[in-house]
């Protein structure tokens, strides 16, 4: 027998992998790759899906079967999950999620809970020392994570109980966030408790007096149907219930973010270190993760720029016979414009779930107007003269679509797919938010480690990409375009 199909066999032997799935933070990567590294060392085939976005982005994943199981904390499951209100009941909360079909394992060892984090000189200047202090300081510029901003148990749970009489409260990314702080320029943010960065950064925690806060003990959540296909990868889980104190869980997190230690590396040492177990993660040169992205993000931009282009230009032709088509259409696809990016992509994950099918529906979305808008632009600015002159030789409707006004519209045509291509292109790097991979993967890695090197290995190629797609389109308009009609000729 060959060897491949020795490991074909050895595949269907194992069955699909257990999908492990993360949140965009450094504890959740880390939590993802410790259980990923984890299942492997028992031969348990296994594939992390890392920074998946927020809570609703990975409990919607877990529930449709697009991930088997991520970490989790039993306050947000309570709160934001559940939407149930009081102290943390793990029995009631078990329960609940077992009627959802999901299980829970027991604490990993340590609490990670949200705080307000301010800088030590400037809570020590105002004499603040919990979050009630804060209502004496309606000046304060506080800034909070958006996933914080609209969770049952953040921002509003915090105004309501201390009844805050902040305002003008701004949205930043948890790692924005805390450089912010750091430099001045707020004075109060969310935290997580375990974050190494509150000691780098000299920063100091309010207390939570009023107790807005529940329990934020760290879980897995895994898909019960998990038992039945994998039985092994839930005791293996479970064999972490206990061994991450809260010491050891803010040293591993400290390697990863301050010390720029690989979360892969830093998972495999406590792997050997606590559980006496051996896995080496994998590892890419930068030609191999380049190649790879680009893979990636040129699948997300050419599928879904054909697809609009297949319906973008019939809609355009349609518009450009029927005013009141022209009217409709147009006016359809520039209010889909305006949808954010971002919520646009959430919008997908009920029914497309993760990956790249929800990134190229909203791709193929955005590319339609630029499209349909210069296909209708075209054809309508097609001077009358040349339109009489064909209908007088003779020819039919649709010969004169395909032989005269299609050619005359095409440098309009082409514009509009130029412009939806290189805004596929920039558009596609939000994908990675909801594990489509491409360029953006490291872009939102640099991000939460704050390396400027991992931003630009995602940032440069995305522009040269857009450069070489503006180029391409040139060029192809030289082939396809006769030299009287082009832009300029």
């Amino acid at each position: 027998m060959s060897a491949a199909a020795v490991l074909v066999a050895l595949a269907l032997v194992a069955g699909p992998p257990v999908r492990v799935g993360s949140k965009k933070f450094t504890e959740s990567v880390l939590l993802g790759d410790i259980a990923t590294g984890l299942l492997e060392a028992k031969e348990i085939p296994a594939q992390h899906r890392r920074e998946l976005g927020g809570t609703r982005i990975l409990w919607s994943a877990l529930e449709r079967g697009d991930i088997d199981l991520y970490p989790e904390y039993t306050g947000t499951a309570w709160r934001e999950i559940l939407g149930l209100s009081g102290a943390v009941d793990e029995a009631a909360l078990s329960a609940a999620l077992e009627r959802r079909g999901v299980a829970m394992t027991r604490s990993l060892g340590f609490e990670d809970s949200y705080a307000v984090a301010m800088r030590r000189d400037r809570a020590a200047a105002l004499g603040l020392r919990s979050v009630s202090d804060l209502a004496r300081h309606p000046e304060l510029r506080l800034a909070f994570t958006n996933e914080f901003l609209d969770r049952a148990d953040g921002w509003p749970a915090l105004r309501d109980r201390y009844r805050l009489p902040h305002q003008a409260v701004r949205g930043l990314d948890h790692d924005v966030a805390y450089r912010a702080l750091a430099e001045g320029q707020i004075d109060a943010t969310d935290a997580y408790s375990t974050d190494p960065e509150i000691d780098q950064r000299g920063l100091v925690l309010l207390a939570d007096d009023l107790h807005a806060f529940p329990e934020y003990q760290a879980v897995f959540l895994y898909r019960r149907d998990l038992e039945a296909r994998a039985p092994t990868a839930v005791a293996a889980l479970r064999s972490l219930e206990g061994r991450l104190p809260l010491p050891e869980m803010r040293r591993l997190d400290g390697r990863v973010q301050l010390e720029r230690v690989p979360s892969g590396t830093v998972a495999a040492d406590f792997l050997r270190e606590a559980l006496g177990v051996a896995w080496a993660p994998p590892q890419d040169g930068l030609l191999r993760r380049l190649a790879r992205r680009t893979g990636e993000h040129l699948l997300l931009v050419a599928i879904s720029l054909a697809a609009a282009i297949a319906v973008a230009v019939p809609l355009g032709i349609a518009a450009a016979r029927r005013r009141a088509v022209g009217r409709v259409a147009l006016g359809v696809v520039g209010l889909v414009q305006t949808i954010p990016s971002l919520a646009l992509l959430v919008f997908m994950i009920p029914v497309l779930g993760i990956g790249a099918r929800p990134a190229v529906a909203a791709l193929f979305l955005y590319g339609l107007l630029p499209i349909v808008r210069n296909t209708h632009a075209g054809l309508t600015g097609i001077a009358p003269e040349l339109r009489e002159s064909a209908e007088a030789l003779g020819l039919p409707r649709r010969a004169r679509l395909w032989r005269v006004e299609l050619p005359l519209a095409l440098p309009s045509i082409l514009a509009g797919v130029k412009t939806a291509a290189v805004i596929a292109v920039g558009t596609a790097t939000l994908g990675a938010l909801i594990g489509a991979g491409g360029y953006g993967q490291p872009i939102l890695t640099g991000l939460r480690l704050d390396s400027v090197p991992l931003i630009l290995e995602g940032a440069v190629p995305a522009a040269l990409l857009a450069i070489a797609v503006e180029a391409g389109f040139g060029l192809l308009e030289r082939v396809v375009v006769s030299p009287g009609l082009r832009r300029g000729g």
